[in-house]
């Protein structure tokens, strides 16, 4: 089964048409800058732009970089904090047209397009996803089955300062680190990680996971950690894949 999905980041929004079955990009990925600010009036014309570009006439799937409930925002993550208390699902709906729209948190569907296709595929116990790129998103598995909105990456670190504004590959790009300086901070993010969930795998995605084997000497956790096998189109894939899941089933 064919699928839009579309992944929201930070600085960035991406869509793709994706084979299901086997996750395969279908169509040429079609990306444009998230809109600043990152608000609800302009983000739905950009969601708009994207689905036009593919002339896409069935439902939707969507990430979304905040914790996500019954297509609601609850946070706003790196977004304007206009989107808290909205419905992503319905104001995106709305604006194509009345399409349906599938929202859930985007590493919670990244780790989604992993586990059933890619390097989660067939792992017991708990898995977790960690998505690198303006925050730091986490979703969190156990025998394959989601447990949604782990935002570990809004934990506080120090000073009152989230630990994603200090370790995301944001925080690399604005401070002009070396990787081996990120790695360490990223480092200790996972500690973190590994402390409050001891998950059994690390599964990382977003655009410097393609760098792993650059910067894995500097990380310390023992947690067996893989590379995504969508890389950074994890997102796009595990969008579709959860829009088939939610439209399909009624």
């Amino acid at each position: 089964m064919e699928i839009l999905g579309i992944d929201i980041g930070g600085s960035g929004m991406k869509g793709a048409i994706i084979n299901t079955t086997t996750g395969e990009l279908i169509s040429e990925r079609f990306r444009i800058p998230t809109p600043r600010p990152a608000s609800p009036k302009l983000m739905k014309e950009t969601i708009k732009e994207i689905v036009s570009h593919f002339k896409w006439k069935e439902c939707v799937g969507c990430t979304f970089p905040a914790v996500v409930i019954n297509g609601k925002a609850i946070t706003a993550g790196n977004l304007s904090p206009k989107w808290i208390n909205v419905k992503i699902d319905q104001t995106f709906s709305k604006v194509c047209g009345g399409l349906p729209f599938y929202i859930a948190n985007d590493a919670d569907l990244a780790g989604v397009a992993e586990m059933q296709l890619g390097k989660g595929k067939n792992l017991k116990g708990k898995v977790a996803m960690v998505t690198i790129g303006t925050g730091i998103g986490s979703g969190v598995f156990y025998d394959g089955q989601l447990i949604p909105n782990f935002e570990l990456g809004r934990m506080y670190h120090t000073d009152g300062k989230i630990v994603e504004a200090f370790a995301a590959d944001s925080a690399r790009k604005r401070e002009d680190l070396k990787l081996e300086e990120w790695a360490k901070r990223f480092d200790i993010f996972l500690n973190y990680l590994n402390t409050i969930i001891t998950p059994e795998y690390i599964i990382l995605g977003g655009g410097i996971s393609k760098k792993f084997d650059k910067f894995k000497e500097h990380l310390t956790i023992k947690t067996p950690i893989e590379v995504a096998h969508f890389r950074n189109n994890a997102g796009i894939i595990g969008a579709a894949i959860y829009a088939k899941e939610c439209h399909y089933k009624k």
